[in-house]
């Protein structure tokens, strides 16, 4: 008899190619994924709990109201993918590729994304409180609107970087690289009073 509470074992998915499967609305639970191509997959509303992506290509692919919770993805590639209100709340990335990725909305809280190379990707309207952040190469990416709130950013490089209208609360400026990026006044004075500057009218 299988102990009581004991987490289910991942299964390995069967399903390489996606160009017959849709996730549309079903749901995967702690399911390990090797080498799946998704390129091209129009996701909608598919949910993903406590699964594990490894070498997977979602290269083109979109995902609107989806969900990627407790996920774990490893050397996977987001080249020009998009997601749309998604929730990747506590999901992890190891050594995947962003080029091109889009994210409008959604909620990616406690996610962990340190050292990840988000350069040229357009990040908006999109919760990160919490998120780990340490380290990112986001040089020229488009970051607007972020809820930023708790987020780690040390370390973090934000080279001509659009920072207009993000939570910029947790940035210690002495420990990021802000050289040419784009924020509103209202982030200028939390950068200033960060500096210890006494910013008056």
């Amino acid at each position: 008899m299988a102990a009581q509470g004991r987490p289910a074992t991942p299964t390995e998915s069967t399903i390489r190619d996606w160009d017959d499967a849709d996730p549309s609305g079903e749901t995967y639970s702690k399911v390990l994924f090797i080498d799946s191509d998704l390129t091209e997959v129009e996701n909608r509303g598919g949910v993903f709990e406590e699964c594990t992506f490894r070498g997977v290509r979602f290269n083109a692919s979109t995902h609107t109201d989806a969900a990627f919770v407790n996920c774990t993805f490893v050397r996977c590639s987001f080249f020009d993918t998009t997601f749309t209100r998604c929730k990747l709340v506590g999901s992890f990335f190891d050594d995947c590729t962003y080029n091109l990725m889009k994210v409008s909305g959604g909620d990616w809280s406690f996610t962990g994304l340190a050292g990840a190379d988000l350069r040229g990707t357009e990040l908006t309207g999109l919760k990160l409180r919490e998120a780990d952040l340490t380290g990112v190469r986001a040089a020229k990416a488009v970051l607007r609107d972020l809820d930023l709130s708790g987020a780690s950013l040390q370390r973090a490089d934000f080279t001509a970087a659009d920072l207009r209208g993000s939570d910029l609360s947790t940035l210690d400026p002495l420990t990021v690289e802000l050289k040419d990026a784009r924020v509103d006044v209202t982030q200028a004075m939390v950068i200033a009073t960060s500096l210890g500057l006494d910013v008056r009218p």
